[in-house]
């Protein structure tokens, strides 16, 4: 999704990043969905998925030293025992891949 902005006599685009990757968790496929409102690599990356029961649960990822980290306090801890995978996943979307 790309948004123009016509400003005097310049044109800004702006990128809007959106992906959804599936990682094994406690034996289940969980659906984690991706949503970044520019392609650089600075700025929060909004991610969601949902709980045993059906409940959304959002946190957001920020790029901290180089790795992207869990930034929401209070997220489950099989959410945080996947950082390493939402970090592998932030970085193939934000190149492209």
């Amino acid at each position: 999704i790309v948004f123009v902005l016509h400003l005097k006599k310049y044109m800004i685009a702006i990128k809007n990043m959106q992906f959804t990757r599936l990682y094994k968790v406690n034996g289940y496929l969980k659906e984690f969905n991706f949503r970044k409102s520019n392609s650089s690599n600075e700025g929060k990356v909004s991610v969601d998925t949902i709980d045993d029961r059906g409940n959304r649960i959002i946190f957001f990822m920020e790029k901290i030293d180089a790795t992207w980290k869990l930034v929401t306090p209070e997220v489950p801890a099989w959410v945080v025992g996947q950082e390493t995978n939402l970090h592998e996943a932030i970085e193939e979307g934000l190149s492209g891949k």
